[in-house]
């Protein structure tokens, strides 16, 4: 049983393979005292394998992490519902859900990268980084428990 004074948070993105597998990953790392979910509104089969790849560098492990589709957290109650996706080219999901405050921290999609094996990975980099770092700062933000 989980205890429910605990911050829980869930991050949505559209196909839950990538950037809010990989904000999930730095939030269990950076806050293991928290509960963190990720969801999509067209979840992907797997997680990416780039996605895993650049995490696996930095220390955090995604493996387990599974696409899941928003409506199965409809009924829980959340702190901070976070969409991550890139708001200039894609639709946000809107979580109608009951939620104390809805953020948005935005990045482009890496699964959307093209050119060389060198350059793809490269934007996994590049957005893993600012994924670390902008959540980095958000969970800096949020009081530790006593």
């Amino acid at each position: 049983m989980k205890d429910s004074s605990m911050t829980r948070i869930l991050i949505l993105c559209t196909g839950n393979s990538c950037r809010s597998q990989m904000a999930e990953g730095y939030v269990r790392h950076f806050r293991p005292d928290f509960e963190v979910f990720s969801a999509g509104t067209s979840p992907a089969p797997e997680v990416h394998p780039l996605a895993i790849e650049v995490m696996d560098e930095d220390g955090v492990d995604i493996r387990s992490g599974e696409p899941k589709l928003v409506n199965v957290f409809i009924d829980q109650p959340f702190d901070y519902v976070i969409t991550v996706c890139d708001s200039a080219k894609e639709s946000c999901p809107v979580f109608i859900g009951d939620v104390k405050e809805q953020i948005h921290i935005g990045f482009e999609d890496p699964a959307m990268a093209t050119g060389t094996e060198e350059e793809v990975i490269g934007v996994f980099r590049k957005v893993r980084d600012q994924i670390k770092n902008d959540f980095k700062k958000f969970l800096d933000s949020i009081p530790k428990s006593t």
